[in-house]
């Protein structure tokens, strides 16, 4: 029932905000880590958040990339990615009126699957209600897709948002990423930072696309 997964993220987004108010705090994650090979330390399902004084190398990272576009286009570079894929179709797993779900053109692994709002908002807890329903409906059925395609992988789940100064108004976009552990990150990953992803996108997307929800 997604009416479950809807009060999951009622709860993210009532503790992130709690979480932000406190003024030590720059940065909070929230994730989760499905199966031992994810990660997960406990067998029932849960989720993490975990608030940190300081900016994550990866957040800054991708908040220059996203701002380096936008000074050269004047435009959210997800957003942009989130036109091109709704004119492609290629790479779409499924969407609604206020998300999309897709299987980026550069996927770093196998049915690697990011899920977007459609609404310019760089901060997850700027959700609205409806919002919250949509999202709950398109992350419940994307995660039944892949369960059944990969027969319950393990996984990790992130969200990536704002930092709680709320950075990068203009230029910044949350979104779910999610990641099935198929393959291992080995010395060629770790070396040079490129992944090797075995199976093209197009056909993840397709694969999940086919199961019925």
């Amino acid at each position: 029932d997604y009416k479950n997964v809807e009060e999951v993220i009622w709860a993210y987004k009532i503790r992130y905000e709690q979480i932000m108010k406190d003024e030590r705090v720059k940065y909070i994650l929230i994730f989760k880590n499905h199966g031992k090979d994810a990660g997960a330390s406990l067998s029932h399902p849960h989720s993490q958040i975990i608030a940190v004084p300081i900016m994550p190398k990866r957040v800054l990272e991708e908040l220059d990339g996203a701002k380096e576009y936008y000074d050269y286009k004047e435009r959210c570079p997800f957003c942009d990615v989130i036109d091109e894929e709704r004119r492609e179709r290629e790479r779409i797993v499924e969407e609604n009126e206020h998300f999309v779900a897709i299987e980026p053109f550069a996927s770093r692994f196998p049915f690697e699957t990011w899920i977007l709002p459609k609404r310019h908002m760089n901060s997850f807890h700027m959700l609205s209600e409806v919002e919250v329903t949509a999202l709950a409906k398109i992350l419940k059925n994307v995660l039944y897709r892949i369960y059944v395609v990969l027969d319950n992988p393990p996984y990790n789940f992130l969200i990536h948002t704002a930092p709680t100064t709320l950075e990068g108004k203009d230029y910044y976009h949350w979104h779910i990423e999610i990641f099935p552990r198929l393959t291992k990150v080995a010395g060629f990953e770790w070396g040079t930072g490129f992944y090797i992803n075995p199976v093209p996108p197009e056909d993840a997307a397709r694969y999940l696309r086919e199961v019925t929800v």
